[in-house]
Order: structure tokens, then C-alpha cells, then sequence
């Protein structure tokens, strides 16, 4: 495990031959990526990659929920600083086509919130499992900018572009939940709270014990569609960033520290 000994946000483990365990967050915590953690959730799946003991990866969440989002701090710097922007804008680039292009299997194991960086993976993920109490949350639009990351990579090939729409416009004021998103065809399976990790494991026993030659083909030619819409992810993200120099951010960041509504009012010039 000495490949993955630098990691500090990301607890890794290899709870049997073949598979590794990535865990976000701290027992009792739900996690948040600081500057650490979101360069260390675009870094690790090279390092993935390039392991020749790992058929399979879970990524789940050790605390209250699978991912919270970025940090506040983090969001703050965003706003305040060109060179904070621009690391997190090819970090948030790397995160997507990194897990795209990493040839192992990965397993998300999703319960209570999914949001930001985390959420890239967990819906990016080759097998995505959600427990009933998972409450899915793409808080871009809430914050008052666009829907960067993952979600125009995605969301319309999964669950269609007009739930796409429903959901990532409104944001938070209609999450998805477990049983929800495997209806609308967002995540693979969606299972009871407790039997999660159970059927992570088994699922990533099973790709585990498959050919690897024929699963990485396959996921390699599969991740084509992803490929292909590589130019509206980066459109997106662009956006996104760009939205981190506006009125709304600075606004979408005030209410989420004083646990209030939002007031946006920049769209009143365009």
C-alpha cells in the first residue's frame, strides 16, 4: 500500500485481494473537501490506474453521508482569487476524466447527502449504489453558479435531459433520493440503509473474480459516450468557473453561512 501512503483526506485500504477500499470523511463527520482533499480526489484514480493489484475500487463515505461538497474556505478562495480558481478548474477537469479513464472497476457506495467532488465519482462510477436514505444534490445552482462538474458530462445520458433539467435547475429544493434516483435510471441499484457496504462488496467480488481484460474493454468502449460529450463538460465547467467571479457566488455563499434563502440578483443586467 505504499503507492497510496501520501494520501491524507482519502482513508485507503485493501480489504482482500484485488479490490481497494476509498474512504472519504472522518467517522461521525460528514466529509468536505478542502484544498487537500479535492486535489487528492483528482490524483488518486492515476495512481489506480497504474496499481497492478487492483481489479476493483469502492468509494464510499465514512461519516454522516457519502460527500458534502467543497469547504467553505475553499468556496471563498474561489471567489477571491484567480490562481485558486484556475487549480480547482484543472483539478475539477482532472476528477471527471480521470475516473473516466481509469481501466479498474469502480463501486460507489452512496447513503445520506452526495454533493460536489464526491458526487462526481459517485455517479461517474461504473456500478453506482445507493441506499435508500441517500439524498443526491448537485448545490451548483444554489451557490449561484452553473452546473460544472459532472453534471453535463452525465446526468442527460442517465436519467434523460428533462429530469436533468428538473433536478440541476432547482437544485436543492428538490433533491434526489435513493429509491428516486434508481427510478429515473440515475444510479445503478438502490438498496436498504443497511445492506450498502454488503452489496458493494459483493458486486465488487463479482468484478473482481470477472475477466479484466473483457470488463476494461468494455467499460473503455462504454466511457465513449462520455468522451463524446467531453466538449459540453468543458463548456460547462467554464462556465462554472466564471460564475465564481460574479455577485451570485459571493451571495449563494452569504446564505449558506447565515442558513438563509438566497437573494440573487445579478441575472437583473443580462
Amino acid at each position: 500500500m505504499e503507492r497510496y501512503a501520501h494520501y491524507r483526506t482519502l482513508k485507503i485500504t485493501r480489504p482482500e485481494p484485488g479490490i481497494l477500499d476509498i474512504a472519504m470523511g472522518e467517522e461521525g463527520r460528514l466529509a468536505v473537501a478542502d484544498a487537500t482533499g479535492h486535489r487528492e480526489l483528482a490524483d488518486v484514480w492515476r495512481d489506480v490506474d497504474a496499481d497492478p493489484e487492483t481489479s476493483v475500487v469502492i468509494i464510499r463515505g465514512l461519516g454522516k453521508g457519502f460527500s458534502g461538497g467543497g469547504s467553505l474556505e475553499l468556496v471563498e478562495a474561489m471567489a477571491n482569487d484567480f490562481d485558486t480558481r484556475a487549480r480547482v478548474w484543472r483539478e475539477a477537469r482532472d476528477i471527471v476524466y480521470n475516473v473516466i479513464n481509469c481501466s479498474k472497476m469502480i463501486v460507489s457506495a452512496m447513503h445520506g447527502p452526495a454533493v460536489g467532488a464526491g458526487l462526481v465519482v459517485g455517479l461517474l462510477a461504473d456500478i453506482s449504489i445507493a441506499a435508500r436514505n441517500a439524498r443526491i444534490i448537485d448545490g451548483h445552482t444554489r451557490l449561484g453558479v452553473a452546473a460544472g462538474d459532472h453534471a453535463a458530462i452525465v446526468w442527460p445520458l442517465l436519467c434523460g435531459m428533462a429530469k436533468a433539467k428538473y433536478y440541476l435547475l432547482l437544485c436543492d429544493d428538490d433533491e434526489v433520493r435513493g429509491e428516486e434516483a434508481e427510478r429515473i435510471g440515475l444510479v445503478s441499484l438502490c438498496v436498504d440503509d443497511d445492506a450498502l457496504l454488503d452489496t458493494a462488496r459483493d458486486v465488487a467480488r463479482r468484478l473482481a473474480q470477472g475477466s479484466q481484460t473483457a470488463l476494461r474493454w468494455t467499460k473503455y468502449s462504454l466511457n465513449n459516450w462520455l468522451r463524446m460529450a467531453g466538449p459540453a463538460f468543458d463548456a460547462s465547467l467554464a462556465l462554472e468557473m466564471l460564475g465564481f467571479t460574479g455577485a451570485d457566488v459571493r451571495e449563494g455563499l452569504a446564505s449558506l453561512r447565515e442558513k438563509r434563502v438566497p437573494r440573487f440578483t445579478a441575472g437583473s443586467a443580462f
